[in-house]
């Protein structure tokens, strides 16, 4: 048995200070070495591949949506929605998510538009992201500090199933979006979004409520559920594959270490799930160079794989190893999954901030 002690994972607790102390916050990341002329390559912006992927997704998802609209009425429409929400959803949360860092296109225009484009399909407002992603990226995995940490040690499985298929969101997008509306923000949001951004934020969500209410008046001048079942209900019937995807990046591996080699996880994958996930799947290389363009990952990739722990073979094994993770730390609070933890004594990462997940397990 591991270490059982329950920590405080909320940004604003004593947590924080404790990174602090530890020179985890804003610390001095590793990287793997990579030719400075190579890295100037990998880290080129290009319009095409972007906007080749994006209006690709829009097409792909436009006719399954038609398939969808065919379907109505008849038992064919469980699966051809499930398909068509798993299509809206997937790539519009890593599009999201890839816009967000200003790294799809070369045009900073495309960048800001794809990115408040998808904001609204998947009901999470853009400037709360961007700032509370920005942290992420700043201190990773740092208890206390990254308000993005998917689930706490011990981690609780209903807890987990529900943010899988994001059924806390369902309670919680609306009460957020009409606090922010009339100017009202958390705690931990005063704390992320500095305030000459605030404003975006209410505007934003006022935004939301009201295309989203134009869309509910026309459902009920149908009187049919057909156009939420298109914009707005797909980022929740069909969260199920982003839910296990977003599972993979960093669940079961180190807390606390400023290497990014052992508190995020890469898999291989086939061509199709690559496309819809934006190669998100290669997550050490975007937490070590977020400003490499998605198209460029593998590339970087093939850079610096003989230097990070060997990569899961498959989707389906991230899961495994994930969810195996999940169900061990339940008990084992310091458990950290053997191929990472292998790799680490492997190399003798000597970091002084490893401690805190213990190498047991």
């Amino acid at each position: 048995m591991g270490n059982t002690i329950q920590r405080d994972y909320s940004i604003l607790g004593p947590e924080r200070q404790k990174a602090i102390e530890k020179g985890l916050v804003s610390g001095e990341w590793y990287q793997c070495p990579v030719p400075r002329k190579r890295m100037k390559e990998l880290m080129i912006r290009k319009n095409g591949p972007a906007i080749r992927d994006t209006l690709l997704w829009i097409a792909l998802t436009v006719v399954l949506g038609y398939v969808a609209y065919l379907s109505w009425g008849s038992w064919w429409a469980l699966p051809a929605f499930i398909v068509y929400g798993t299509v809206y959803t997937v790539p519009a949360v890593s599009k999201w998510h890839e816009s967000s860092h200003g790294t799809m296109f070369r045009t900073a225009w495309m960048n800001e538009a794809l990115y408040q484009f998808t904001s609204f399909l998947i009901l999470i407002q853009a400037t709360n992201f961007r700032w509370t992603h920005a942290r992420h990226h700043t201190d990773t995995i740092i208890v206390g500090s990254d308000p993005e940490i998917m689930e706490p040690r011990p981690p609780k499985l209903q807890r987990v199933l529900r943010y899988i298929i994001r059924e806390s969101f369902i309670y919680n997008t609306w009460p957020y979006l009409f606090k922010h509306a009339i100017g009202l923000l958390s705690a931990e949001e005063k704390e992320l979004v500095p305030t000459n951004e605030q404003r975006n934020l209410f505007l934003e969500a006022r935004v939301f409520i009201i295309v989203y209410a134009v869309i509910i008046s026309l459902c009920f001048y149908l009187d049919s559920i057909l156009p939420l079942m298109f914009v707005g209900l797909p980022a929740f019937y069909g969260a199920l594959l982003n839910g296990l995807l977003v599972s993979t990046q960093h669940v079961g591996l180190y807390e606390d270490t400023l290497d990014h080699r052992l508190c995020a996880r890469t898999f291989y994958t086939n061509r199709i799930l690559r496309f819809l996930y934006t190669n998100m799947n290669y997550h050490i290389e975007h937490h070590m160079f977020p400003l490499v363009p998605y198209y460029n990952l593998p590339a970087l990739h093939e850079e610096i794989k003989q230097d990070c722990p060997a990569a899961a073979p498959s989707f389906t094994a991230a899961v495994r190893e994930t969810w195996a993770a999940i169900w061990k730390m339940r008990k084992d609070h310091s458990y950290v999954v053997p191929r990472c933890r292998e790799f680490a004594q492997h190399r003798k990462v000597t970091d002084r901030n490893l401690s805190s997940v213990s190498q047991s397990g």
